[in-house]
């Protein structure tokens, strides 16, 4: 509650190889414990329903090397663009590198006030055709990497917390470890 991984991340994330930086998000899963922290809680909580099943997402921010940056933690719901632009928000780069997901129209235009370049391709039923800089786009997979090296801790793959607070320093917790590798 006092924000003392989330210090500790920020502190070590001052590091980090901000040349390009990779967005993305994933889900973990929700155990049967972590349900009923209080009625209608589930929102606050940062729980809800997807095709899956019953989860949160963490939705994140890495540098070039695929250390983490931030975490923003929301229900298995969530639309991925929707946490893009406060995932980016304060971060000096140059290049974000993500998926389709994150091609929207709002997103591209923030980035360009920001003078970043988006390397995001276009979705299928785009009316207007972009380009994307596929060299540079094959360097996205340090982020896919970080998920698979954050799900290694039990706690992080399948949520046991009730209270989204406990959850979030046990992601952090986690991130710090792959900065201390």
């Amino acid at each position: 509650r006092l924000g003392v991984w989330t210090l500790i991340l920020e502190e070590l994330s001052r590091d980090a190889d901000l040349q390009n930086v990779c967005i993305d998000s994933t889900v973990a899963r929700a155990h049967a414990c972590a349900a009923g922290a209080g009625k209608d809680s589930a929102h606050q909580e940062g729980l809800g329903r997807s095709r899956g099943g019953f989860g949160c997402k963490i939705h994140a921010v890495t540098d070039s090397l695929g250390l983490p940056i931030k975490f923003i933690l929301t229900g298995g719901q969530a639309a991925d663009i929707t946490q893009a632009i406060p995932l980016l928000k304060g971060i000096k780069t140059c290049v974000v590198l993500a998926d389709k997901g994150y091609d929207a129209d709002d997103l591209l235009a923030w980035l360009k006030e920001q003078a970043i370049t988006a390397v995001i391709p276009a979705r299928s039923n785009r009316k207007e055709a972009r380009t994307c800089d596929w060299w540079l786009y094959k360097e996205r997979h340090v982020v896919e990497c970080m998920f698979g090296k954050l799900k290694h801790y039990r706690r992080v793959f399948c949520r046991y917390e009730k209270k989204l607070c406990n959850f979030m320093g046990m992601v952090t917790f986690a991130a710090i470890l792959l900065w201390l590798r």
